[in-house]
């Protein structure tokens, strides 16, 4: 009878397999998981970054679904104090276009023309040259500095 010599084979990098590897070996493979958390660079990447929104944006969002609540209430009390004669969905719908005034959207249009002028006006600087404005909602945010950050390309943080 023949006794084969074991063979100790050490695990390297050379023998991981990472997530969604597909194999195209027709042997078998011995393998073991090992969970190394939610902390890793490959389970950060899986979801989509959130999106940053300035405080004013934020704060103004509220407002106007707060006024278009609003709107929709005074519109179907409306309706319901003028009766239900007729066809009172186009009555509802009417009310609707005449109470659209409430929600201020110029003021929304009038803040994003500001921030392009700000962000222009930081660009064309003469005492901060080279300074590129990639986002319109950081010259709102510039009044609430405290500590400036920056890395070693220059970008601030």
């Amino acid at each position: 009878m023949h006794k084969e010599a074991e063979v100790v084979e050490p695990l390297g990098l050379e023998h991981t397999l990472w997530a969604n590897t597909v194999l195209a070996s027709p042997g078998y493979i011995i393998g073991m998981i090992a969970y190394t958390g939610s902390e890793t660079w490959a389970l950060m990447n899986q979801w989509s970054p959130r999106s940053k929104v300035g405080l004013i944006d934020e704060e103004i969002n509220f407002l106007s679904k707060i006024l278009f609540i609003l709107m929709l209430f005074f519109a179907g009390t409306i309706v319901v104090l003028n009766g239900f004669h007729g066809n009172f969905g186009l009555m509802f719908f009417r009310f609707v276009l005449l109470l659209c005034s409430i929600i201020p959207i110029s003021l929304r249009v009038n803040l994003d023309l500001a921030k392009i002028f700000y962000s222009h006006q930081i660009d064309s600087d003469k005492a901060i040259t080279e300074t590129i404005t990639r986002n319109s909602s950081i010259p709102e945010e510039l009044g609430w500095i405290e500590v400036l950050f920056t890395d070693k390309t220059g970008t601030l943080t």
